[in-house]
């Protein structure tokens, strides 16, 4: 089962990359190779950068990437693994890829604007305000989790914290390399990648712990170390340190990916999960919320503010735009589908707990999987989930002779590195949302990098820092990211939707087929609606005042946005109808 499942997936993404992806690339959004790209036309090495397409398909994948397919798969299986497959393998098919291809050509054929920049120019002035301030909010809460999840991996797994670390001089050296020595990049990468696993095996035997400081839980110091490089590496110009650690991570991925298949061909572990599980303890209804916590492994509004946001102002020729738009959303599928299989499957396969009192308990088979999944408890959190892979993944790469501590290393920090590219690309846009609504709305304080930067921060930092209550009752910091991964996959998704309302306009002011965009977004705003009303009457519920004023600003979003796409649309289709007729006479 388990062995079809990856196999037959992979087959799956190659067959729709060559069919519908050809297609739009043909005949929906015409695909140009000689028009002049922003990368080429605007270029400054900082932000605009004509890329090969292997570099920035990597920047591309691993920025959408993230925590975003590891982590909602990790969450929707206790619903069961078959509602979770279909999501991924239709969701990212029919409308992720198709979101992530329009917004990158879009963008590129707007100066390499963001989103919602561009929503002024096709749909008008309200429209890019409202998609801007929604853009914001659901980069602050994207900030806010993945640095709660990197802060809990780097807690749970400390043979993660050496390697992941050491991901950035080995990125800025490659950089530099690259950029200002102009190298064959080829064997430098070679070398790069090289480096990097060999600290995974040093950090393998040499963890790295962090300790409470001034009575600071280490949790809680991570998420401070964390938001701090962040705001470094966002203000740096791409090729230093974004790019190449990309770059790099990009190859990661690929093995990381190969090993994961390899692990289930050779182990094939049975499916310990149920297939369906409509009501696990706790958790909230399979309907909507499956779709809002599956997101990067389906359709993710993220993707269009990373195609939008940087990847446009680095592509070099518009013909590269399906293999990093389309392409980087079906291999982000599959990642979910090994994920699925690695919490679904390779958990059963065993592992050991030791107690507080020194105490060793095995778990195997359902009794392993339940130990992460026995109800949705926020007292467990995002490290119960994450985990989960963490650890299914290790056996898988036990099957092949990897030794256990060096496969949580190796699992451990590609969970981690992978929510530090979404990291370092967030930040950045976060930064570019400030700006220019400073910029359109007179606060000079706000235009420049540092400042804007610096509010990007500390705005995150807040919410990632707001205290929940445990299962005893007391208030603890850090502990809230699985409390506000629902708010994330609301606001995410409804990105997603305005983003396709944009596309479809965009395809319609040029007579294009539309309907390939439209359902998809008509879809993505009725699930955001019934998830954020459900959302809201449990936050009301429980006290959380703070998530429903978030989530009640975003439900209003919502309505105002859609009340602007149908009307610009009918004012389009009146505007042709127009036209038709003078044509006539």
């Amino acid at each position: 089962m388990t062995v079809l499942m990856a196999l037959g997936a992979a087959v799956f993404y190659l067959i729709a990359y060559h069919t519908y992806g050809r297609w739009l690339a043909r005949k929906v959004f015409n695909i140009d190779p000689n028009l002049v790209t922003p990368a080429n036309q605007f270029r400054d090495d900082s932000d605009y950068l004509p890329t090969r397409r292997g570099i920035l398909f990597g920047h591309h994948y691993t920025s959408i990437a993230g925590t975003g397919p590891i982590v909602g798969p990790a969450i929707a299986i206790i619903w069961g693994w078959l509602p979770a497959l279909l999501w991924v393998l239709i969701g990212s098919v029919l409308m992720g890829a198709v979101h992530d291809f329009g917004s990158l050509v879009v963008s590129t054929r707007h100066r390499g604007r963001s989103i919602a920049d561009v929503a002024a120019e096709i749909i008008g002035r309200r429209a890019m305000l409202l998609l801007m301030i929604l853009v914001s909010i659901a980069l602050m809460i994207l900030l806010a989790v993945f640095v709660l999840v990197i802060a809990n991996i780097f807690d749970l797994y400390p043979q993660a914290v050496f390697p992941v670390w050491m991901q950035i001089p080995i990125a800025v050296g490659l950089g530099f390399l690259l950029y200002r020595r102009h190298v064959n990049p080829l064997p430098w990468t070679i070398a790069a990648v090289t480096l990097m696993y060999l600290t995974v095996i040093a950090g393998a035997w040499l963890p790295v712990t962090m300790p409470a400081l001034l009575g600071i839980p280490s949790l809680l110091i991570w998420v401070v170390l964390l938001f701090v490089y962040a705001f470094i590496a966002s203000i740096l110009p791409v090729w230093t340190l974004l790019q190449p650690r990309d770059y790099i991570n990009g190859y990661q991925l690929m093995v990381a990916m190969m090993l994961l298949t390899l692990g289930i061909v050779i182990a094939r572990p049975e499916m310990v999960a149920d297939a369906v599980r409509p009501a696990p303890a706790g958790a909230p209804p399979l309907l909507p919320i499956l779709f809002i916590t599956v997101a990067c492994g389906a359709i993710s509004g993220f993707h269009s503010l990373v195609a939008s946001g940087t990847s446009s102002k680095q592509l070099a020729n518009e013909r590269d735009a399906q293999f990093v738009g389309y392409g980087s959303m079906l291999l982000e599928g599959f990642l979910a589908v090994l994920v699925l299989i690695a919490v679904g499957a390779g958990i059963g396969l065993g592992y050991k707990i030791i107690g507080g009192d020194g105490s060793v308990q095995f778990l195997a088979g359902r009794e392993a999987f339940l130990h992460h999944y026995a109800s949705w408890g926020a007292a467990q959190g995002l490290g119960a989930k994450v985990g989960a892979f963490v650890r299914g993944s290790a056996n898988l790469l036990g099957a092949l002779g990897i030794p256990a501590n060096v496969a949580l290393a190796l699992m451990g920090m590609f969970v981690a590195s992978f929510a530090g590219t979404s990291l370092d690309t967030a930040m950045r846009l976060q930064r570019y949302v400030i700006s220019e609504l400073a910029e359109e709305y007179h606060f000079p304080v706000f235009r420049g990098r540092w400042s804007a930067t610096l509010l990007a921060a500390g705005s995150a930092a807040i919410l990632a820092l707001i205290p929940v209550r445990d299962p005893s009752g007391a208030l603890v910091l850090g502990k809230g990211g699985l409390l506000l991964w629902p708010l994330f996959g609301a606001s995410n998704q409804l990105v997603a939707a305005l983003a396709l309302i944009v596309v479809t306009l965009y395809l319609e002011h040029r007579r294009a087929p539309w309907v390939v965009t439209a359902l998809p977004a008509v879809l993505m705003v009725v699930i955001t609606v019934w998830a954020l009303v459900l959302n809201l009457k449990d936050y009301l519920v429980t006290g959380r005042i703070y998530l429903f004023v978030i989530g009640a600003v975003l439900l209003l979003i919502e309505v105002l946005m859609i009340f602007e796409g149908v009307k610009r649309f009918r004012v389009v289709r009146l505007e042709q109808a127009a036209e038709a007729v003078s044509a006539v006479d």
